[in-house]
């Protein structure tokens, strides 16, 4: 019973003492009046709290999230679906979703009455200015009285999971070297004295398609050849991000980790759109691998990058370690891109190790005393180590942009693929690396890069790369997570 009394709310609680007071007044005073009414305030508590504890009533409720995935600053609706399915009307009803304060306030409806196999759908928005991975529900339903005087709390138990990813931006296109990078048994061929391409054949197979056969093969050997279906190339590119957070400054949304999480996504889901298997990797070596498949990215691909930086976080390593370094240089001969804060010259020249097996590399560094408002202790001594490691790095074969405070990610790109960063020349005996499409195999050469606008808008290249479509800054839309699950509202 006294389980039961503990759902009396504030004014419940109020009546069942006025009734006790009047009471015992009535009593003192000799006024039967007055004990009708004690009897009264006590016995409507009373009554309401057995009424609504033994009423069952039976409630559906399902919570649609779209999208499940958006970007920092983009909104999603979650809709929840309410249903009475038993036979007994409801009283007034309050719901309360649970939602992480980041999202927004805890949102809040009133249903007056729910009659029997009653349906309805309250929407609300979500939003969030920071990444990350946060969970929707369980829904509290609150049942009351007319009056006010009991109410009853339950909790459903389905909770959904809502991803705010990093903002991608949309990059110029360009040709990138490592661009073909065999990921299959592809074995080139190569030309026989007498001229004759030297093809690789296999035995005939029931099922083969006779346009394949190998006539001169066949006549050597006494039987029927064909020709052995090669693997296409794939493109292999491998993004590298420095998570330690003591090579970045600021903090929240405007720091420099958070510009340089945005800016690995967006190069990510950029390769990924233009055919690359993209495998993404921080120095606490983590690493997620997306592949495209041969009609574009899926959702699934683009997703994998984008929700492992959702809820990438700073790590406490002091420096880039050989490890991390070396299997970023997975001997893929591919792309290579690093979006990197301050480092040392020892850690340049990591850099520079790791570098030699890819057929490109290309570095984003963060000027990270940029983001410190003039909080370093030691500015020159800072911008002198930053001009160091970027000489490192360019003799090394590295393609090299520093970005300072208030630069943009498309522009920061489109002076990677230019050779424009802003830093000064180049030194005599840089190395610039290869911006054309590497043959299969070859190793990494000096060229022209191509010249894609100097703006962060797309710009024609030629090549494989040329006339794709700027990647669209809106996330892939994934499906819409449904949870149903239904409350018997009968106390014990």
């Amino acid at each position: 019973m006294g389980g039961r009394f503990s759902s009396l709310t504030t004014r419940g609680r109020a009546f069942l003492a006025a009734g006790v007071a009047a009471a015992v007044c009535a009593v003192a005073l000799g006024q039967k009046d007055l004990l009708r009414v004690a009897v009264f305030l006590l016995a409507l508590p009373v009554v309401t709290v057995l009424v609504v504890t033994r009423t069952r009533y039976r409630i559906a409720a399902s919570r649609t999230i779209e999208p499940v995935r958006v970007q920092v600053g983009e909104q999603a609706t979650v809709r929840l679906r309410l249903e009475n399915v038993g036979r007994m009307p409801t009283g007034l009803l309050l719901l309360e979703d649970q939602v992480p304060y980041l999202l927004g306030s805890r949102p809040r409806f009133v249903l007056d009455r729910m009659s029997a196999r009653w349906r309805r759908d309250v929407t609300y928005p979500v939003r969030s200015e920071a990444r990350g991975r946060f969970t929707v529900g369980p829904l509290t339903l609150r049942v009351t009285d007319p009056f006010g005087l009991v109410e009853l709390s339950r909790s459903f138990r389905s909770q959904e999971v809502f991803l705010v990813t990093p903002r991608v931006y949309a990059l110029p296109a360009a040709k990138a070297a490592g661009e073909w990078s065999s990921s299959g048994e592809h074995n080139q061929r190569a030309a026989s004295a007498d001229g004759e391409e030297d093809v690789t054949v296999r035995e005939y197979r029931e099922g083969d398609d006779l346009r394949r056969v190998h006539w001169r093969s066949s006549a050597r050997r006494g039987e029927l050849m064909v020709r052995r279906e090669e693997q296409p190339w794939q493109s292999r590119a491998t993004v590298f991000l420095d998570t330690r957070r003591i090579g970045h400054r600021g903090s929240g949304a405007t720091s420099s980790f958070e510009w340089a999480v945005s800016a690995a996504g967006s190069v990510g889901v950029h390769l990924l759109r233009r055919g690359f298997s993209v495998r993404l990797l921080t120095d606490a070596g983590a690493s997620v691998l997306a592949t495209a498949r041969e009609s574009g990215p899926t959702v699934e691909s683009e997703g994998q990058i984008l929700d492992a930086l959702a809820v990438v976080a700073p790590s406490s390593i002091g420096h880039l370690s050989q490890t991390s370094l070396t299997a970023a240089n997975d001997g893929s001969h591919g792309l290579l891109v690093a979006v990197i804060g301050v480092v040392t010259p020892a850690e340049a020249q990591a850099l520079v190790q790791a570098r030699q097996r890819s057929s490109a590399a290309f570095a984003i560094v963060v000027d990270t005393p940029s983001w410190a408002a003039g909080n370093e202790r030691s500015p020159q001594a800072m911008a002198e180590q930053l001009a160091e490691s970027v000489r490192m790095l360019r003799r090394g074969g590295w393609r090299v942009s520093v970005v300072r405070h208030g630069t943009t990610v498309p522009a920061a790109w489109a002076q990677l693929m230019l050779g424009e960063d802003g830093a000064g020349p180049r030194s005599p005996g840089s190395a610039s690396s290869s911006v054309s499409p590497a043959s299969p195999g070859s190793a990494p050469s000096s060229a022209s890069p191509a010249s894609p606008a100097s703006s962060p808008a797309p710009a024609a290249a030629a090549g494989p790369l040329a006339g794709v479509a700027n990647d669209s800054p809106t996330p892939p839309a994934a499906a819409p997570t449904v949870r149903e699950e239904t409350w018997g509202g009968q106390a014990s």
